[in-house]
């Protein structure tokens, strides 16, 4: 009996909307849409939310102390070289090391040749020399490679060295001889003894470069003489080259 009951209830409710329902669906009397509203004002902050849980204490690194060292970090590459730094003090001489072992047998040397150069010159006038002038020694007695010059009187050094020149002289008057050397004064000899025939000596040794010459020249006492039984003689010769 209940479900019929709610069947009937049913079927009135659909009877008396069935005309409503026809006459919305043929109605042609509807209106044109209407345009869209304005924005509205924005609404209020919502209510604040629950409170969150306590979050865990954070990792202090202060301390009495001051601050803590982190943990090691991984090494760095190498930096750019510095610049050289200064010199330390030398260090102590090391010890002598050994023996070598003998070298090889150098090249054979060519034999020197030893130079040799004298002369030794006599005078045979009785005519005594020129006043300031070379003294010409014309009688050669020796002369290697004819180094003395009888027409100048000169001797003209070839072999660069240290040599030895001396003269004896005979003379009948007061004499004084002058040893030059490139026009440079090497000695004086001076006899003041004129009262009769005598002999006087006199020597010395020089360098001398290639090409320089050494002569005998008078001054102004020039008393020699050169007679067959006592000659006046001038000798040079090369002791040590250079």
């Amino acid at each position: 009996m209940m479900h019929l009951g709610y069947y009937l209830l049913v079927g009135s409710l659909l009877s008396l909307s069935l005309p409503f329902l026809v006459s919305s669906q043929t109605c042609p009397g509807a209106g044109i849409p209407g345009l869209p509203g304005f924005p509205g004002y924005p609404g209020k902050d919502g209510r604040d939310g629950l409170r969150g849980e306590k979050g865990e204490p954070a990792e202090s690194w202060n301390s009495h102390l001051g601050l803590r060292k982190g943990q090691k970090g991984e090494p760095g590459g190498m930096g750019i070289m510095g610049k050289r730094g200064q010199s330390g003090e030398p260090g102590n001489p090391g010890s002598t090391g050994t023996d070598g072992p003998p070298g090889e047998p150098g090249e054979p040397g060519v034999a020197g040749v030893q130079q040799k150069v004298a002369f030794s010159v006599a005078r045979i006038t009785d005519d005594n020399p020129p006043r300031a002038s070379a003294i010409r020694f014309t009688k050669v007695i020796t002369n290697v490679n004819n180094d003395y010059n009888t027409v100048t009187g000169h001797f003209r050094c070839r072999v660069a060295g240290t040599y030895y020149f001396v003269y004896h002289a005979s003379l009948n008057n007061k004499l004084c001889i002058l040893m030059k050397m490139d026009d440079t004064l090497l000695a004086s000899f001076c006899d003041h003894r004129g009262s009769k025939r005598q002999v006087t000596s006199g020597g010395l040794a020089v360098y001398l470069s290639s090409d320089q010459e050494v002569w005998l020249e008078t001054k102004d006492y020039r008393g020699m003489t050169g007679l067959k039984n006592g000659f006046s003689i001038f000798t040079g010769f090369l002791m040590q080259a250079h």
